[in-house]
């Protein structure tokens, strides 16, 4: 029975894959046909026979890695809206690159209009498709009757997260660590999968082998120890297995590499942004009068302290009775700001603080003095997020919301740190796009959301 669920599972893997296939061919064959009837006429006939082919391989190459990146082929498994934007971006940045790389081998500034056509095509059917098999993959899948297996009673809080995708998962039994091992094994059986929260060490490791030993899907909610254990190097000089922790961050040629990316794209983009800045400017110089700019000191790489620069998009007196939590349709929040915020358009002149070398394109967001102080003296890992600058993007808003807790920001923060990479890299600053249209990424506190530590009690212009 386990062995056909488990079979069942990764014969649904191999059809999104094709899946994802079929749809970049199909893009690609759109390509094709612009190519060959309007370029090539218009210009020179070139590239026949097997250049054609290499050329309409490095188009596939290139919309297919873009799609994985922005998490754009996952059927199914993310909201068909976020779907949909992912492959949007794809399909924009993909023949943005096509387009120059076809002004190259003709020699010539060729006419976009042809791309563009192009470009509503795939829009059109990166639309459809989507659609299509994602309810494809609603019409076979049913989702996973799991058992959460809990340690303290705050672990229960992830039931409601999960509830947010009744179309995938369904925990339908709960039961504590602290039952005998033998309830906990036959709670298990009766149940397609099971998800470890907040467990003993001890009593998590006899459950996970029982589960491998049975095929059992398990899902486990990392401690701190095991994201840090996830970024080990392997080491094999011995009959023993070791696993080597450097924590030490980045290394020197990680750290010159991501430097060098920071300025070249920080100082693109701050000609390019030019006219975005003189536009917000005067919107928020005409909506109060006040100043354009806000500043606040923030805690980057090492504890080491910098000004930070964003536009203003609260009220000046916004703190004058001391620090608040930012919340829902906030009145602090000034008209301007509201639709500053709506898009991240408040966060641009953090570009500046890049160029200096205060933060990185990509990492941990800076937090504010007294809230660093705070989550330290509560969670002393907390500090591990400062062994690498700290981004205009990072993991955890990638993956996070505005709302999620400190503790779960630091574990995805350290899942950045601990499997770095310029690729990594690439894939956030792609899928940032994203969450600009995601509003769950923006929103403020309320009282239900049950957060012991929300990342930002900063009141005026804060994340």
């Amino acid at each position: 029975m386990r062995s056909d669920i488990a079979k069942r599972s990764e014969e649904k893997d191999l059809i999104r894959k094709l899946e994802g296939i079929i749809e970049v061919l199909l893009l690609t064959v759109l390509y094709f046909y612009i190519w060959k009837n309007e370029y090539s006429v218009m210009y020179v006939r070139t590239f026949y026979g097997r250049g054609r082919i290499l050329l309409m391989g490095i188009y596939f190459i290139i919309m297919y890695v873009i799609m994985r990146l922005t998490e754009g082929l996952r059927f199914g498994n993310l909201k068909i809206f976020d779907i949909v934007v992912s492959q949007w971006i794809s399909v924009l940045v993909t023949n943005f690159i096509t387009f120059w790389q076809i002004c190259l081998i003709l020699n010539v500034m060729s006419d976009p209009r042809p791309m563009l056509r192009l470009t509503l095509y795939d829009l059109i059917i990166t639309v459809a498709l989507p659609f299509f098999f994602t309810w494809l993959y609603h019409l076979t899948y049913v989702p996973r009757n799991m058992v959460l297996i809990y340690g303290k009673r705050a672990a229960l809080n992830l039931r409601f997260k999960i509830l947010e995708r009744p179309d995938k998962y369904a925990i339908t039994t709960t039961i504590s660590s602290s039952e005998p091992i033998e309830s906990i094994k036959e709670q298990i059986m009766r149940h397609d999968a099971v998800i470890i929260n907040d467990v003993p060490a001890e009593i998590r490791n006899d459950i996970l082998k029982f589960c491998y030993e049975h095929d059992v899907r398990t899902y486990i909610v990392p401690k701190i120890s095991d994201v840090i254990i996830g970024g080990a190097s392997n080491i094999n000089l011995f009959d023993t297995p070791l696993l080597l922790v450097r924590g030490t961050g980045l290394s020197i040629g990680q750290k010159f590499l991501k430097r060098t990316l920071d300025i070249i794209l920080s100082a693109l983009a701050l000609v390019a942004l030019s006219p975005v800045f003189l536009v917000v400017s005067i919107l928020i110089r005409s909506d109060d009068g006040g100043s354009i700019l806000f500043r606040q000191k923030r805690v980057t790489r090492d504890g080491k302290l910098f000004t930070i620069y964003k536009f203003r998009s609260m009220r000046e007196d916004a703190e004058k009775d001391g620090a608040q939590f930012t919340i829902d349709d906030d009145p602090r929040i000034t008209k301007v700001g509201r639709g500053l915020r709506r898009f991240r358009l408040d966060e641009l002149p953090q570009l500046i603080n890049i160029l200096k070398g205060d933060m990185s394109i990509v990492g941990p967001r800076p937090e504010r003095i007294e809230n660093y102080e705070m989550y330290e003296s509560e969670i002393p890992e907390f500090k591990y997020r400062t062994k690498v600058k700290a981004g205009l993007t990072g993991y955890a808003q990638v993956y996070g919301k505005y709302n999620t807790t400190a503790y779960d920001k630091l574990r995805l923060d350290l899942m950045y740190i601990e499997n770095y990479s310029i690729i990594l890299d690439i894939k956030l600053v792609l899928m940032t796009f994203r969450t600009l249209f995601q509003k769950e990424r923006t929103e403020g506190f309320s009282d239900n959301k049950g957060n012991n530590f929300p990342d930002d009690m900063s009141g005026g212009d804060s994340e």
